[in-house]
């Protein structure tokens, strides 16, 4: 298990890389060039600028998460050939700075969703949170006039730029459902995938969170079958997956340590977190903690221990704690903590092999 920890880069994150370093045992940074949209070519000189700058602090830099993928791909769209080519060469610069995994996702126009940044907790922190209800009742055109009207309604990882073009959005893909969607994947990975191996690198998909439709919109990264379609457009030891336990465990129908057993061999990296989900099936980040949540994060742990996991591994979404003003599920201290609790599974899983 090669620990690692996501930052949003210097002056874009209020945590910095000497707090990172005080964190036992993690061995690098997942990183980005967050400032650049979707589709543009991350250049060698931008890459490796921030490249050196992490190594100084002892990390490594083989994870980049992510490497946005623009609409137009999703789409489909005649345009997507020129950005598919700014795919490939983002991906060779990156390979020659030594980047093993990219982390990357297909969900259509919107990143992860929650409705509340802050929702409060009974142990006084406050939390990441989806009111499932709120969002499976509210359709397209409300949710345009909600955005517009700078309402409470979240959406992160999105450019200010793309918001004015939201109802546009809308309607290019009222003609593209799972099918379509599963079809422009295929295309894009048919195209990319062979100079990812020249590269030496691998591509890890990130599921859809939610793992369901929302606001009308196709998902398909949203289970172990969706493994299996993914494994059937390709076979390239550069075709991967992220195994995220937060996102794809947020439908309690998926089994997330049988989905460890069956596909950590094809997931060079994972993200282990946990949530807490309602019997309507809202629900809201917890501490990683085993017990809090909804998620087994013990057996998770020991599944991958069992099989000898080498991948990179993170904590995601925190709790904010302690006072901590930080960038909304993305503080130092409780995905420090997570952290801890992690290796702590892990070493006990250890010591229980040499008994």
């Amino acid at each position: 298990m090669n620990m690692t920890f996501r930052w949003y880069g210097r002056g874009n994150d209020t945590v910095t890389l000497e707090q990172v370093k005080q964190i036992p045992n993690v061995k690098g940074i997942v990183w980005a060039l967050h400032h650049l949209p979707a589709g543009e070519v991350w250049t060698k000189k931008a890459i490796q600028e921030e490249v050196n700058y992490i190594r100084s602090y002892g990390f490594h830099t083989d994870v980049v998460e992510s490497v946005n993928v623009h609409e137009d791909i999703k789409l489909g769209l005649p345009t997507r050939e020129q950005y598919i080519e700014n795919y490939k060469e983002s991906i060779r610069n990156l390979g020659e700075a030594g980047v093993r995994v990219i982390c990357y996702n297909f969900m259509p126009v919107f990143d992860w969703t929650r409705t509340d940044l802050f929702h409060p907790l009974e142990d006084g922190s406050t939390a990441l949170y989806f009111d499932k209800e709120k969002v499976m009742n509210i359709d397209p055109q409300r949710l345009v006039d909600e955005v517009n009207a700078s309402s409470d309604m979240t959406l992160p990882g999105w450019e200010p730029e793309r918001l004015e073009h939201l109802s546009h959005l809308f309607e290019q893909y009222k003609d593209v459902d799972e099918a379509k969607l599963w079809e422009h994947l295929a295309y894009f990975l048919n195209e990319i995938l062979p100079v990812a191996e020249e590269a030496g690198i691998k591509m890890a998909l990130h599921p859809d969170d939610p793992p369901y439709s929302i606001f009308g919109l196709p998902r398909i990264i949203t289970g172990a079958e969706s493994y299996e379609k993914l494994i059937e457009i390709s076979d390239s030891p550069s075709n991967g997956f992220t195994y995220c336990t937060g996102s794809m465990g947020a439908d309690p129908r998926n089994d997330m340590v049988a989905i460890a057993k069956k596909y950590a061999n094809r997931a060079p990296f994972a993200h282990i977190r946990n949530v807490n989900i309602a019997e309507n099936g809202s629900f809201f980040e917890t501490s990683h903690y085993t017990s809090d949540g909804s998620i087994d994060i013990k057996n998770v742990v020991k599944t991958l221990n069992d099989q000898n996991y080498d991948g990179y591994v993170r904590p995601d979404h925190g709790r904010h704690i302690w006072g901590e003003k930080c960038r909304p599920g993305y503080g130092l201290y409780d995905r420090a903590l997570g952290i801890m609790y992690l290796h702590g599974l892990w070493d006990a899983y250890e010591n229980l092999k040499t008994r």
